[in-house]
């Protein structure tokens, strides 16, 4: 049998969240949901690489429209569904982000947890309308259990308000987090960072 690792990204993604469905819970990550007094009343939203939707639900849930994007097809098909049912304006797409652009100067909110890829950083900056909000939020350094296995994955500390210096920085933060509703789930060390652009 083919290990998860040496799967295409889209099969793996598939994979992990082929028993998922519309009562599996997902909750928005620390950053958002700690810091959502922030957000604007209306406007427009991107959860990128959203898996189920955590954060793409919770922004919906506060006003705004939100495009949700992941390489999983399962995962969109249920937070799809999730939004069909509970009429809210969230509209998936089925996205490799190492192929795709972002928009430039189109989100009024972006928010980013559990993923990093380097690369998409001036992207997401640019991304975003003046006056809007970047959260974001990773694991930090070092290697976790039961985290990812690839050490490129894990922000250094003080990484994301170097990364993004040409945004104004309104919170910054690094510790442990329990980012599940269960309360005895594993607790990891994240970096997160709330930025504005001018």
């Amino acid at each position: 049998m083919t290990k998860n690792k040496t799967l295409p990204a889209g099969e793996k993604w598939d994979l992990k969240y082929s028993d998922s469905d519309l009562n599996t819970p997902t909750t928005p990550c620390y950053a958002l949901k700690e810091h959502s007094h922030l957000l604007p009343f209306y406007g427009k939203a991107l959860d990128l690489a959203c898996g189920l939707g955590g954060n793409a639900r919770f922004l919906a849930q506060c006003g705004l429209k939100v495009d949700a994007w992941d390489i999983s097809d399962n995962a969109l098909t249920i937070l799809n569904n999730w939004a069909s049912l509970n009429h809210l304006p969230i509209q998936p797409l089925l996205t490799d982000l190492k192929q795709m652009l972002l928009p430039y100067q189109q989100y009024d909110v972006i928010v980013v947890s559990r993923y990093l890829d380097r690369k998409l950083f001036k992207q997401i900056e640019q991304a975003l309308k003046p006056n809007g909000l970047l959260f974001y939020q990773s694991f930090l350094e070092p290697m976790q259990e039961n985290a990812p296995k690839n050490p490129d994955f894990y922000l250094k500390s003080g990484e994301l308000t170097q990364s993004f210096k040409n945004l104004q920085c309104l919170i910054n933060g690094e510790g442990w987090l329990n980012d599940s509703i269960q309360q005895d789930a594993p607790k990891y060390r994240y970096s997160w960072f709330v930025g504005k652009k001018p």
